[in-house]
């Protein structure tokens, strides 16, 4: 490439004109760039629909869950953080049917105000457990049948596709692949079971969470509590427990990660005194998953490890 100094005379007059010209075009290349979109802001209520929704946006949302694992949603109420989280927020959604009860207020403000979403509504309310021992009459445990917990994912990414119009794409493909994990999630937990006995396929913990998932997977359900936990038992509802457990000769009950197993307990004892020990079982997860990072800290990961404690106590 030849020195500037050996140019011939008219090349190098006009290279101040040329310099200036590539300057200028620099110049209004750099006031053209965009700035990055703003990412949506979406707030979620429960470590169960937290996961769901990172699986649809991946990186391309803020998502923020107000209640952490091991926390019991029928008890929780917002605190000074939740409500700033919710004022921020571009879209929220939580369970509905109840669940979060104490925090029904709230939600309904802020629905007065910007989108704010039931995931139950996703399902079709043929599909909704009735119970009339249950004040509301519903119950809200909807994510324990993987095949309901699949519409419901679906119907949350439709309404992010509609917020989030520059990701529909990304979220619809998203969306695809967790579905089919779900579909798989569903058949394993389904053969899992078949390990069970017939005469012990019978799950007893700390209150009436798992309504849906025996329905799914074949299982009679008994719960101590009633499917709120602000229901409370008493003397005679651990008596009756005691004495269809000795009757029915079940192996073991099952805690649970966000209801105290103090009640457990004394129906164990119980079932002692007549003369039919009973194991309290690893505690089961049940109105939140475990701690990220864990296995159990993912939707699929949770009914994995509740499956595998199940079995592996009863069959």
């Amino acid at each position: 490439m030849p020195r500037i100094q050996d140019m011939p005379f008219p090349a190098i007059r006009y290279l101040p004109i040329v310099c200036t010209l590539l300057a200028l075009w620099g110049w209004g290349t750099n006031t053209q760039a965009q700035p990055a979109p703003r990412k949506l802001k979406i707030v979620v209520t429960t470590s169960m629909l937290g996961d769901a929704v990172h699986h649809i946006v991946q990186d391309r949302a803020e998502v923020i869950t107000l209640m952490k694992p091991g926390i019991d949603p029928h008890m929780y109420k917002a605190t000074p953080r939740d409500i700033q989280a919710l004022v921020k927020a571009d879209v929220i959604f939580y369970n509905g049917l109840h669940l979060e009860g104490k925090m029904a207020d709230i939600l309904h403000k802020y629905g007065l105000r910007k989108p704010v979403y039931a995931a139950s509504d996703g399902i079709d309310t043929a599909h909704y457990l009735v119970d009339p021992n249950f004040a509301q009459g519903i119950d809200p445990h909807i994510w324990f049948d993987a095949s309901l917990w699949r519409q419901v994912v679906q119907y949350i990414s439709s309404h992010l596709q509609a917020a989030d119009p520059i990701n529909r794409s990304h979220y619809q493909e998203n969306t695809q692949l967790y579905v089919a994990q779900l579909d798989h999630l569903h058949q394993a937990v389904q053969t899992a079971i078949q390990q069970i006995p017939a005469s012990q396929r019978v799950l007893i913990s700390a209150h009436d969470a798992f309504g849906y998932w025996g329905r799914a997977y074949g299982v009679e359900v008994r719960g101590l509590q009633g499917i709120s936990t602000l229901e409370e038992c008493g003397l005679r509802d651990i008596t009756d427990l005691v004495r269809f457990i000795v009757e029915r000769k079940i192996k073991a009950i099952f805690p649970e990660t966000s209801v105290p197993d103090k009640p457990l307990r004394a129906v164990v004892a119980g079932c002692k005194q007549r003369g039919h020990p009973v194991i309290l079982a690893t505690a089961l997860y049940s109105d939140a998953l475990g701690e990220a990072g864990t296995p159990a800290g993912t939707y699929i990961g949770m009914m994995y490890a509740n499956v595998t404690t199940i079995v592996n106590a009863l069959k």
